[in-house]
């Protein structure tokens, strides 16, 4: 059998399939998209908790969350859902590159077993530097059972500019 791809020349001329390479005069505010579900399990909840060296009783502790916790159960740590949160938007740009997070909000309990996705708007954009503009992205990470957000916030980003003369003429 011949390997249909044997050339390493043409194989790098493909373009990665979840690569993206769009720049600052390719994005337009009031973009939307959305992410795959995932469920989140009891394992990776311990596994992360673990290697932050934080069992809080609401993570760790079945039962006191059963019979003390104001829940009723485990929770997943806030920083685990946001992780999982922005990683299901993760659009591997090449010419982005993360400036920070803002007004992030722990909104409502995510729960061992519940299933999440991500909602990311783009709500404006500025030229900044010489060679990129800056843009803001909200992210609203909901609970697919109930539908209820669970986590938002702002993600500040850098990007490339196609052409850096014409975008910082327009501001």
């Amino acid at each position: 059998m011949k390997n249909p791809n044997s050339d390493p020349v043409a194989r790098n001329a493909v373009p990665v399939w979840n690569q993206d390479v769009k720049l600052y005069e390719d994005y337009e505010v009031g973009e939307v998209d959305r992410s795959i579900r995932r469920t989140i399990s009891e394992g990776e909840v311990m596994v992360f908790s673990s290697m932050l060296v934080d069992l809080h009783p609401y993570v760790a502790d079945d039962i006191f969350a059963r019979d003390e916790g104001l829940f009723g159960r485990r929770i997943v740590p806030g920083a685990l859902v946001f992780g999982y949160g922005m990683g299901l938007m993760a659009h591997n740009n090449v010419n982005t590159f993360s400036y920070g997070y803002d007004r992030l909000r722990f909104i409502e309990p995510v729960f061992i077993g519940d299933t999440i996705y991500t909602m990311r708007t783009l709500l404006r954009k500025e030229p900044k530097y010489d060679e990129m503009g800056l843009f803001t992205v909200s992210y609203e990470v909901f609970r697919a059972d109930d539908e209820q957000i669970v986590l938002y916030c702002e993600h500040l980003q850098t990007v490339k500019y196609r052409d850096p003369a014409a975008a910082r003429a327009q501001s």
